[in-house]
């Protein structure tokens, strides 16, 4: 399906890859259109909805500048997905046993690893190549270490930790019958720590410059400003981090899987892609920071993955490279409600009923994250069959909550 219709009232266009969009994010749109650091034209893809600061389902291209909040706060927060040789006839007959021992290896929600098991660990070891890069990051920003509580600690402790609201981990089986290992996470309260710092810089910084910006939000460094180059050294250790994080979890819930299953491998490629990030790249001979805002990278041949809701199908893709959408697809469903009014509308008995089938948390404190709350996902990957193939259809048969 190609772009359903584009926004002319900005400075530069905004291409739309859904009919389904929402008047607060349609504003939005408009207000990132309206930036003169952006070019050639902003991208909505099929999931898109309002957020916080910049809109979620974006793809915004800036030349020289790069804008903290359209980045967001969860940094580098993505996807995690890996097939093994297991058949849905080897999970064993209580699936409910090995929810509760991915939930007692992976800490959920606030959860974090306590320090006196991991000090002098493994666990500490994975995260040590990080460690100097973010000493030599707070040397020069005090202030981030003061708004993380007992920070040398924090980052290593919430490293391989799944964090709250829509984040999860699920046991899926595929269109085979194989079964995968899919997570969604990202930089935890570190990259929460440096995204608010460096949003709230950005707007000191404008205002220094008496840069008048209508949407403070929107604030954003330009190349050669004092902070632009710390940004960047910051975000990139965060994105790093994301994906060390998923890779801990990762190896955590296989090898609980491990003990439940008959013995596996891993077949096929694990695939960790971010959705919440910023990158240099080059599209039309342009040297562009390219921000993905609940989008992921979908170049031509590249995989991907595409969440549903907790009760719905998920996919494993393709990019096919389209250039009107920089080579990015969708993020995964993409909500349709807010958080609070989901909670408004349903109940724990309609988040039972709409997961039905499914071992996972049935409880009114997740009942926001409710499949109700969601957009179609069939309609959303119809929506953009112009930016990506789907190679694998999987559903969930676990699925663990924050």
């Amino acid at each position: 399906m190609p772009i359903y219709q584009t926004l002319r009232k900005g400075l530069v266009p905004v291409h739309i890859f859904t009919d389904d969009i929402d008047p607060h994010a349609l504003q939005q749109l408009l207000n990132i259109a309206n930036l003169p650091i952006v070019h050639p034209h902003v991208a909505a893809m099929p999931d898109v909805h309002p957020g916080a600061g910049a809109t979620v389902g974006s793809v915004i291209p800036t030349r020289g500048a790069i804008i903290p909040a359209a980045v967001g706060v969860d940094i580098g927060c993505g996807m995690n997905a890996v097939r093994t040789t297991l058949t849905a006839s080897d999970l064993p007959d209580s699936l409910a046993a090995l929810r509760g021992a991915l939930e007692a290896s992976i800490p959920v929600g606030y959860g974090q690893h306590e320090w006196n098991k991991v000090r002098g660990s493994a666990h500490v070891r994975v995260g040590r190549p990080l460690n100097d890069r973010l000493d030599r990051i707070v040397a020069k920003h005090k202030g981030i270490m003061k708004m993380q509580h007992k920070f040398a600690q924090t980052w290593i402790c919430q490293l391989g930790t799944l964090g709250g609201g829509n984040h999860f981990i699920e046991v899926c089986i595929d269109q085979e019958q194989r079964v995968w290992i899919m997570l969604h996470s990202g930089s935890r309260g570190i990259g929460n720590v440096i995204g608010r710092y460096f949003i709230a810089a950005a707007r000191r910084d404008m205002e220094r410059n008496k840069m008048n910006l209508p949407y403070k939000d929107l604030s954003y460094f330009s190349e050669g400003a004092v902070w632009f180059d710390d940004y960047v050294e910051a975000v990139e250790w965060a994105q790093d981090y994301a994906l060390v994080n998923r890779s801990e979890m990762m190896r955590r819930a296989l090898a609980v899987l491990a003990v439940y299953a008959p013995p596996f491998k891993l077949d096929g490629e694990a695939i960790n892609c971010h959705h919440n990030y910023v990158a240099r790249e080059s599209h039309n001979n342009e040297h562009l920071f390219v921000t993905r805002k609940g989008a992921i990278s979908a170049r031509a041949g590249e995989m991907g993955i595409i969440p549903g809701s907790m009760g719905a199908k998920s996919f494993i893709v393709r990019g096919k490279g389209n250039p009107d959408s920089f080579c990015s697809c969708s993020h995964g469903a993409g909500r349709r409600m807010s958080r609070g009014e989901a909670k408004e509308t349903f109940d724990q008995f309609d988040l039972a009923e709409q997961t039905q089938g499914i071992e996972c948390r049935k409880d009114g404190g997740i009942v926001d994250e409710i499949p109700a709350a969601y957009k179609d996902i069939d309609k959303v990957m119809a929506n953009q069959a112009d930016l990506v193939e789907v190679v694998h259809t999987l559903r969930q048969v676990i699925c663990v909550k924050g």
